[in-house]
């Protein structure tokens, strides 16, 4: 799994946990603004599911313990991160004011960081995957292929990619634009030291390149906004009778809207994903007028979460894409964010989606058709080029 100094959750939040990079709280930014697109009338009561009254029994918790704390002069972040740590929410997450701020801000593509992609080499090793054109990395001449040793002097080697991120991210004290941060650095023999300055960056989450033979590869980083249509242009501008091979490999997720538009790409309407909130069951579709002829595999991997996951399924339901890869993270929990006194935001889990056969996907993950971990691309192209001509 690689990563990008892009989605990191608070460093304070849940300390030691190793998942600081996925977006946490994705799927909540779709149910809070109302981009899950969805129609109420839809809506119906799922008795089966005792999820909503433990939910909103948390959710009373944080409220409870946040107003306290603000009558008592105390900190209500930090009371309410207290109970969200107890309530066994394994996605639930605190977040101050600016924080929040910075996440959503991260959810319109732009982000504050040194731009460079880090993945773990098998010997623990952290290498640097990629960097980003014209961010703080680049114009300090580090490269793709460098080792990143330590991170403001703290040694990496052997910790979790999004731990590393985290680091290079920064907590609520040192993230801003203009924060420096020092890396510690090795290209063959020689090792060097530089201070990079943290910038505020926009990304592109969708990159499209054509391949030899013809095959159009649509790489989905994340789900930030616009990228639904990103990926609708790209199959529409992709050559006539070409293959496209989707790629969702280290995707931790984004707006679910974005997810079903992306969708929409490959499907004429029809059902996407169901989903509930505290109880209440909802149905995500895809616009109609896709293109359902194009051949379609998507690749996946123990880095393809949240609404990544849904994506997949939802290709792999329909009978839309073949899957190939490995089994994918297993994140398909609802989050909504709920504001506390003093403008800080707790996030509890209320409820789980499911693909259109009914399967869940949280803890489960998605099982690709075909396993492939070592050359997975080459071996999706292969499968795409059996697929045949779409005409």
């Amino acid at each position: 799994m690689s990563g990008l100094d892009l989605f990191s959750k608070p460093r304070r939040v849940r300390r030691g946990a190793t998942l600081t990079l996925v977006f946490a709280g994705v799927l909540a930014t779709g149910v809070a603004t109302g981009s899950w697109n969805t129609d109420p009338g839809q809506s119906r009561k799922s008795p089966s599911d005792p999820l909503g009254s433990v939910s909103a029994a948390h959710e009373k918790d944080v409220t409870e313990a946040a107003a306290q704390a603000m009558a008592d002069g105390k900190s209500v972040t930090e009371a309410a991160e207290r109970v969200v740590s107890r309530s066994g929410d394994r996605w639930g997450a605190v977040y101050s004011p600016d924080e929040y701020e910075k996440f959503e801000q991260a959810l319109e593509g732009e982000y504050t960081g040194v731009g460079l992609w880090a993945g773990r080499a098998e010997d623990g090793r952290i290498q640097v995957a990629r960097v980003q054109s014209g961010g703080p990395a680049e114009r300090a001449g580090i490269r793709a292929g460098d080792w990143l040793r330590t991170v403001d002097g703290e040694r990496i080697a052997g910790r979790p990619t999004t731990e590393v991120v985290a680091l290079l991210r920064g907590d609520e004290k040192s993230a801003d634009a203009g924060s420096p941060v020092t890396l510690g650095m090795q290209r063959g023999t020689r090792a060097w030291s530089v201070t990079l300055h943290r910038a505020l960056l926009s990304t592109d989450s969708v990159t499209v390149r054509q391949l030899r033979g013809g095959t159009v590869l649509i790489k989905i980083a994340a789900f930030t906004k616009g990228s639904g249509d990103r990926v609708r242009s790209a199959v529409r501008d992709a050559p006539a009778g070409a293959g496209v091979l989707l790629d969702l490999r280290g995707n931790s997720g984004g707006l679910v809207s974005e997810a079903a538009t992306a969708a929409s790409a490959f499907l004429d309407g029809g059902l996407v994903a169901t989903y509930d909130v505290r109880g209440d069951e909802r149905a995500l579709h895809a616009d109609p007028g896709g293109d359902t002829e194009r051949p379609v595999v998507a690749l996946v991997d123990g880095g393809t979460m949240s609404a990544a996951e849904l994506l997949a399924g939802a290709l792999q339901d329909r009978g839309r894409a073949v899957v190939v890869g490995s089994r994918t993270f297993g994140k398909g929990s609802v989050q909504m964010p709920s504001r506390l006194p003093d403008g800080s935001v707790a996030e509890l889990t209320v409820g789980h989606y499911r693909t259109p056969s009914g399967s869940a996907v949280d803890g489960r993950g998605i099982t690709p058709d075909l396993e492939a971990r070592q050359g997975a691309q080459k071996q999706a192209e292969t499968v795409l080029s059996g697929l045949g001509d779409p005409s």
